[in-house]
């Protein structure tokens, strides 16, 4: 990319050598950026490097300030109607341009030595020890307080004898202990897959065993879940257990925590170096299809992720922040806290969400910056109004899913006077931020010059999901207007385009596309439709496959589908996702195949109640005489999802899920309008 590569670049004149190496650099730039693939490109690619080359060589600019020129050149030779682009998008442009240029060079700082978080950590605690790190609840961690207890995780787990390489699964609630033994496993090479705490049965035991964990580390207040699941991970030769709390032994046979890590020494670990490359951690994410999918998080990935929001958003020194988003997730595990533990920023951090003390804690930390994800909001949003609402010095959100309908309503309430909202997945190269407050966007690709940041949409069939391609084997880019499947162009060399993909190499493959854009090519594959309008920016429509998204949760179809199967004795069964009117995402619908009705509803939800997440168990069921199947007898679903769960057009019985009776119910017109207008709460 065009920013990589003129950095550190001099405003001096060149000798002959370096003029053939800028010759060679401008035309790779071009071939890659605008595509010499037809004349009129060649021509107008030719009288940008004459324009730049007479600036930079004769006039003896920048080379940067030469570019810029030549370039701006280069778009009014493209016509009056890519000019108007080009005067409404190009201030946002060149800022994004900057920022991402700044990442960049620090990302290549750390690239030059190789630095780890830890070692980066290690650098803050030097810097300011006594400053203060993590908040929770009415704790204050300083710097070298998380310092000290992370290095007497890896310096104890070292002596219990993990080494590099070795996969462990790390099960708590957030707080600062979950922060430190992932940071701390990570000096000595040990490699935590953070579990999801609202986990339970099957789903956890997959979780733990996809990753093949040689220990499962986990608070106290979760011992019952992995008690219950002990008999499913039999198949992990000689698993340890570590608990960090009070519990009783007579329990689970797990070691306390709480004795061997104040016996273990405060030094840093000398026994391992580690490098920019190696997995930092894993975080699980449920993709498009199946089981939670286990996406590997390298140092690196860590950084790159939290510097884009750190400039992208023009956080400070002194910016404090506040997250109450679980820590076992990308949003609240990576973003924010790199904000801390790669920059130094305060932040305040809650083990459960509160709506009605969401500016409560704002206040109490005095948070400058806070995050949050969709629903986050329009639960914060319903609250009564108070004081507090506008008492706070929170001056920047940042995060995922706030909706067009409320987006402005929340930041007049709140007088929040900027929103970063951004896209993208935890595993996946496709990511993008709004960085000018545009309501609705998601963020923005160039229209000026499309691939210096290689994104873009790609159509797709909408009953299917897979790429459209035309007559030459290649993908075919959306234009403004057009739903398409967002795409992040793959490349191995550059570690903010690289795609580490999963645990699971058969799932890897699947979020690859080949021949994208040319032949040979690689892509990865987002699963979400977004579309674009004339100025690049981007709006998300909706999720392709077999997941959506509820309570900021991506639900797997496919998971819940085989739990209903056992449950009913492999009964046909399809699950989808269907719009209620006024909620975020989509709530869950089954749809069970029985002719006879005999369906036991109550045994239904016990049983999903104990084996899933609250936010995956379906609140709606259909009882359908019969469900349709493809020729290769795959149970049709798309037809099912856009009937919904109107009982005014839908002849079979229909129900939902009543929370005050905790049992489904029959869904009659009546309550219908009822979830429609919002009286009854899903």
């Amino acid at each position: 990319m065009i920013s990589s590569k003129c950095n550190g670049a001099s405003g001096t004149r060149a000798d002959g050598q370096d003029l053939l190496a800028w010759q060679q650099f401008l035309i790779s730039c071009l071939n890659d950026i605008f595509g010499f693939n037809n004349p009129v490109c060649v021509i107008r690619g030719f009288l940008f490097v004459s324009i730049f080359m007479f600036l930079a060589f004769h006039e003896g600019l920048p080379f940067i300030i030469s570019f810029v020129l030549a370039y701006v050149a280069f778009l009014f030779i493209g016509g009056k109607e890519h000019s108007s682009v080009m005067a409404r998008t190009l201030p946002r442009d060149l800022r994004a341009l900057y920022r991402l240029s700044l990442m960049k060079m620090f990302i290549r700082k750390c690239r030059k030595r190789n630095a780890t978080v830890g070692e980066i950590f290690q650098r803050l605690v030097k810097k300011h020890p006594n400053k203060i790190c993590i908040i929770h609840e009415d704790k204050k961690w300083t710097f070298q307080e998380v310092e000290d207890y992370s290095n007497q995780v890896a310096n104890c787990f070292h002596k219990l004898g993990f080494q590099y390489g070795d996969d462990v699964a790390l099960f708590m609630d957030s707080k600062v202990e979950f922060i430190a033994t992932w940071l701390g496993l990570s000096k000595i090479g040990v490699v935590p897959a953070l579990i999801n705490s609202n986990l339970r049965l099957h789903s956890l035991a997959f979780s733990i065993t996809a990753v093949k964990c040689k220990a499962v580390i986990f608070g106290a207040e979760l011992i019952q879940a992995v008690k219950d699941v002990t008999p499913q991970l039999k198949e992990l030769e000689g698993l340890q257990y570590f608990c960090l709390g009070q519990f009783d032994p007579a329990i689970i046979p797990a070691k306390s925590l709480d004795t061997l890590i104040p016996e273990s020494s405060i030094n840093p670990p000398t026994y391992h170096k580690g490098s920019m490359n190696d997995r930092l951690f894993y975080v699980y994410t449920s993709g498009t299809t199946g089981m939670p999918k286990a996406a590997i998080i390298r140092h690196s990935r860590f950084m790159w992720l939290g510097t884009g929001i750190h400039y992208m958003n023009r956080i400070q020194d002194e910016d404090v922040l506040y997250t109450a988003l679980p820590l076992y997730h990308t949003a609240g595990g990576i973003l924010s806290l790199a904000q801390t533990l790669v920059f130094g920023n305060t932040c305040g951090i809650r083990s459960k969400f509160s709506a009605s003390k969401f500016w409560d804690d704002c206040i109490k930390y005095e948070a400058t910056v806070a995050q949050y994800i969709g629903e986050l909001c329009r639960y914060i949003l319903a609250q009564p109004e108070k004081p507090q609402d506008r008492q706070h010095k929170v001056r920047l959100m940042f995060g995922n899913g706030l909706r067009p309908q409320i987006w402005q309503q929340f930041v007049d309430r709140f007088n929040i006077a900027n929103i970063g909202e951004l896209y993208g997945s935890t595993e996946g190269n496709a990511n993008v931020i709004n960085i000018d407050n545009k309501v609705g966007a998601v963020g923005f690709m160039s229209r000026i010059i499309p691939t210096i940041y290689p994104v873009s949409l790609i159509k797709v069939d909408a009953n299917t999901g897979e790429p459209i391609r035309d007559n030459k084997g290649l993908c075919i880019r959306c234009e403004p207007g057009e739903p398409g499947e967002f795409v992040g162009k793959i490349i191995t060399s550059d570690p903010i385009r690289q795609f580490d993909g999963y645990v699971n190499q058969s799932a890897t493959k699947k979020k690859i596309i080949r021949d994208c854009f040319t032949k040979g090519d690689m892509a990865f594959l987002s699963g979400d439709l977004l579309v674009m309008d004339e100025d690049g920016y981007l709006f998300f429509v909706d999720r392709t496959g077999d997941t959506f998204r509820w309570r900021g949760e991506n639900v797997s179809t496919m998971e819940v589908e085989g739990m209903i199967s056992n449950i009913l004795h492999h009964t046909d069964s399809v699950v989808y996702g269907v719009e209620v009117p006024g909620n975020e995402g989509r709530a869950g619908m089954a749809a069970i195949s029985d002719p006879e009705h005999k369906v036991d509803l109550k045994l239904l939800f016990k049983e999903l109640s104990l084996s899933l997440p609250a936010y995956a168990v379906p609140l709606f069921t259909r009882i359908c005489d019969n469900l349709e199947s493809t020729g290769t007898f795959k149970l049709k679903k798309v037809d099912l999802q856009k009937e919904g769960f109107n009982p005014s057009t839908i002849k079979d019985p229909l129900y939902y899920l009543n929370k005050k009776e905790g049992a489904y119910v029959p869904l009659d017109t009546e309550a219908y309008e009822k979830i429609c207008n919002g009286q009854i709460r899903l």
